[in-house]
């Protein structure tokens, strides 16, 4: 079992529920939360905040998914990122479970 988080701004929302159900991820999460990137030394037109603030509404989705289906989610958001023409992308990261008090079937 892996734990996959994903990442992005919130106008990506549907597009990863979208690639969540695809890969068959039947029970997730989701939450909106605060992007935040220093942005003080970095030039306007280099900043997809677009301001000196560098916060954006964004989500957060995380999900327990059997290994096999880290591939398709992964491959599914690279497409996605390849795809994007804004400086935003999604992002991914997974982690290995040690345990848990419920096993795969």
């Amino acid at each position: 079992m892996k734990f996959v988080i994903i990442t992005a701004v919130s106008s990506f929302f549907e597009d990863i529920k979208s690639v969540l159900k695809k890969s068959e991820v039947d029970t997730f999460s989701y939450t909106p939360v605060i992007g935040y990137k220093s942005v003080a030394n970095t030039p306007l037109d280099e900043n997809w905040f677009t301001s000196t603030q560098g916060e954006d509404q964004s989500v957060l989705f995380y999900a327990f998914v059997a290994e096999p289906m880290v591939n398709t989610i992964m491959n599914r958001i690279d497409d996605m990122n390849e795809r994007e023409e804004s400086r935003s992308h999604i992002h991914v990261a997974v982690l290995n479970i040690e345990e848990t008090n419920k096993k795969e079937k």
